[in-house]
């Protein structure tokens, strides 16, 4: 063993933040908002309001505010342009695709809401798997570990 240490986090790359990292930490955050709303009033409504099953509305309202952290903190990353920010806001948009398709398969003004979705959720991962964004955030790819 050395006497050096290795540091914890990697300095983050030197420049301005590009343009498509910040677009794509805001539709995370957009995202992270919506949930967040959603789970909010799902919850007051299940409180206050005459749900089918309180129980179930009660639960779907924390587990959408719970849900929202995830997007919320990947933006927050994404901003920071901490490497690990990727992941969380990848997996975010790869799930909000079936909902989104859910959504467009409905026979209600849910359509507009599937459309607005989708087209955030295709936007957000062209920004995040751009060559720009992954360079920003200090990520390397296969075959480039040493260097």
């Amino acid at each position: 063993m050395s006497s050096e240490q290795t540091p914890t986090t990697a300095p983050a790359p030197a420049g301005p933040r590009p343009r498509r990292l910040t677009y794509a930490a805001g539709l995370a955050a957009l995202e992270g908002l919506a949930l967040l709303i959603g789970g909010i009033w799902m919850l007051v409504r299940g409180l206050t309001g005459q749900p089918d099953d309180r129980q179930q509305a009660v639960t779907g309202g924390v587990t959408l505010a719970v849900l929202a952290l995830l997007p919320l903190l990947a933006a927050r990353g994404l901003l920071g342009r901490r490497s690990w920010s990727r992941g969380p806001a990848l997996i975010t948009q790869l799930l909000a695709l079936p909902v989104a398709y859910n959504l467009l398969q409905s026979d209600s003004v849910a359509i507009p809401a599937g459309i607005v979705l989708a087209v955030v959720a295709v936007t957000a991962l062209v920004l995040l798997l751009n060559p720009e964004t992954t360079r920003a955030l200090g990520i390397r790819g296969p075959g480039n570990a040493e260097k």
